[in-house]
């Protein structure tokens, strides 16, 4: 059921702050400096620390950021090092081998990073082997990491069973925590059954990626609500009958020019029907790569539409809890809901809103002026106002999710929703 306005309720608990202390602020960065020079396993437990809870000064909170990168990173590049050195990707008995390719000279904000998709699906493992033997040679690039993944599993849906998110999120984090990789120049393509994964993977984790490629591939339930603020590119044989993958990818185009025309700022896309050709389509999709290499990903985009898989009854969709600058609790996240949001200055203003009962919305400088109060509204009518601090914690918290320094923020507030 959508939620209307009038059951909205903005409960005691909502984050409203005083304008930072410099002293106490200051205070908290010398205390997070020497926590970090103790060398902890892991960062995530100094965020319950009392400093980690000081409102800081714009100044500060900078500081912080990067302090905690530095950190980060160095303990990235200790532990995952011989992670990528083996090319290969463990959970529990899964394992997820995968071949790199550098190409081009490194750029000074770093290189771009592929992951390429092979063919295959429900069929034998040395069927699944082929296929990714010709996805390792498939394409080439310009500049950037070539990255061809072997899939876990020799299953139909391959490349989106819930272990791929995970996977794919700590392969991201790898190559951009020890390989330097620009964070906003991540790219997924995949061709036939690696063409279903893109139609699945480039919705549930759009934040994620600078642009996507659907080649040859079948959707299934996916929607493309999610594509707002990604470039999505889509490629079919006009013979390729098997599934309808022709007909789909033409409704799909159409679905994206009818979300384009009702959001002209978002929904940007690349369609092609390549006449004559069957499920090959010798290698002429290769144009949607330098079409790709162009979109870089924005991390605070002024909207996001942020829609859950699955149905409202299902019992495997695969559930994230954050979007860009939304999020819910953990443990939170259900099928099927959807949030609405965008930012115009100082103020957040919440659309559609369905099946969601808790939501927290996060800031940083990027989009607002922090040390000036901010509102959530919706429909005019105000559910938070006051001022935002920035705290240590939610630099912590944010990181430990994406492992992605253009998804840290630095404060956010919580609303309870009946």
């Amino acid at each position: 059921m959508r939620i209307s306005l009038g059951l909205f309720l903005l409960l005691p608990f909502t984050i409203v702050a005083a304008e930072p202390n410099a002293s106490q602020s200051a205070a908290a960065l010398n205390a997070l400096t020497a926590a970090i020079e103790t060398k902890p396993k892991s960062l995530d437990e100094l965020a319950g620390r009392d400093f980690a809870k000081v409102p800081l000064t714009k100044a500060d909170a900078a500081a912080a950021r990067t302090r905690i990168w530095d950190a980060h990173t160095a303990i990235m590049k200790a532990g995952r090092s011989e992670e990528l050195k083996a090319k290969k990707l463990t959970e529990g008995k899964l394992e997820m081998p995968f071949e790199v390719k550098e190409f081009g000279a490194k750029p000074k904000d770093g290189h771009s990073l592929w992951i390429s998709m092979h063919g295959g699906g429900n069929a034998a493992k040395r069927v699944n082997d082929q296929q990714w033997e010709n996805q390792k040679k498939l394409y080439k690039l310009d500049e950037g990491f070539y990255v061809a993944p072997r899939a876990p599993t020799n299953t139909w849906n391959l490349w989106h069973e819930a272990h791929i998110d995970r996977m794919f999120a700590r392969l991201i984090e790898d190559f951009i925590a020890v390989e330097g990789v620009n964070p906003d120049k991540v790219y997924v393509l995949g061709y036939s059954a690696g063409g279903d994964g893109v139609y699945q993977l480039a919705p549930r984790m759009a934040d994620r990626w600078a642009a996507a490629a659907m080649m040859a591939g079948h959707p299934n339930d996916a929607s493309p609500l999610n594509l707002r603020n990604l470039p999505f590119a889509l490629q079919v044989g006009a013979n390729d009958a098997a599934y309808n993958r022709n007909k789909i990818v033409i409704q799909w185009n159409e679905k994206l020019n009818d979300l384009q025309k009702a959001d002209p700022k978002g929904y940007d896309h690349f369609y092609k029907l390549h006449e004559g050709k069957p499920h090959w389509m010798n290698l002429e999709d290769k144009i949607a790569l330098p079409w790709m290499a162009k979109k870089a990903r924005n991390p605070v985009p002024d909207r996001v539409v942020w829609k859950q898989t699955g149905k409202p009854e299902s019992t495997n969709a695969v559930l994230h809890n954050r979007s860009y600058w939304l999020a819910v609790p953990k443990g939170q996240a259900k099928p099927a809901t959807l949030v609405t949001a965008s930012r115009d200055g100082q103020t957040v203003k919440l659309g559609d809103i369905d099946g969601v009962s808790a939501l927290i919305v996060r800031f940083d400088d990027r989009m607002q002026n922090l040390d000036e109060p901010v509102k959530v509204v919706r429909g005019g009518k105000e559910f938070f106002s006051g001022t935002a601090p920035r705290t240590i914690a939610v630099l912590l918290q944010t990181l430990a999710d994406r492992g992605d320094p253009k998804l840290m923020f630095d404060a956010e507030v919580n609303l309870k929703l009946e």
